[in-house]
């Protein structure tokens, strides 16, 4: 991938991850009801989870196939969030992922940073496409969608075993041509 530039939006940053940045998301991303609206945080979140999961993040962004990016608050750098892009190059489409702190539920923030990495991937990416999926049980998630301009495509029934029982999951997509880029 060519030299990423942080993303700026009229409230938040989208940076890289750093090491510095573990100890926040293990926090934010511990806390039990983020865990448990999303299919890959774990909870308990056990020590040194964050460190090698951004580590982890390092060589996928580098090759341009998970986008996944810190979104934090203009102008302190406040670690709020993750949002993120697992880029399909060959098909020009990516899955669109995102999880805010609670503290920070119910501001626009998950919105504001979804729409700008949406824009990016279509702007910059040149996607074609970008899907998103959210838990049944997780209609905030949906709403999100909907507001991003994604439109409802299905629902993938118990496609999901997660924490003992089976869940449904709700895809969304918008196409480069729907949205406005």
């Amino acid at each position: 991938m060519t030299e990423f530039h942080p993303i700026e939006t009229e409230r938040l940053l989208l940076r890289r991850f750093s090491l510095d940045d573990a100890q926040d998301v293990q926090r934010l991303a511990g806390d039990w009801d983020i865990a448990r609206m999303t299919i890959n945080i774990p909870h308990p979140y056990e020590d040194g989870v964050a460190e090698e999961w951004i580590s982890r993040q390092r060589e996928p962004f580098d090759r341009g196939e998970v986008i996944a990016l810190a979104a934090t608050l203009k102008p302190e750098g406040t670690f709020i969030g993750c949002v993120s892009l697992g880029v399909n190059k060959k098909n020009h489409w990516a899955e669109l992922g995102y999880w805010i702190g609670k503290p920070h539920w119910n501001k626009g923030y998950c919105t504001e940073a979804a729409g700008a990495l949406m824009d990016y991937g279509f702007r910059v990416l040149e996607l074609n496409r970008i899907q998103a999926r959210h838990l049944a049980s997780n209609p905030a998630s949906g709403r999100v969608m909907q507001k991003l301009g994604m439109s409802y495509e299905g629902t993938l029934r118990q496609v999901v075993f997660l924490r003992g029982s089976y869940e449904d999951l709700a895809v969304y997509a918008i196409l480069r041509d729907e949205n406005d880029v």
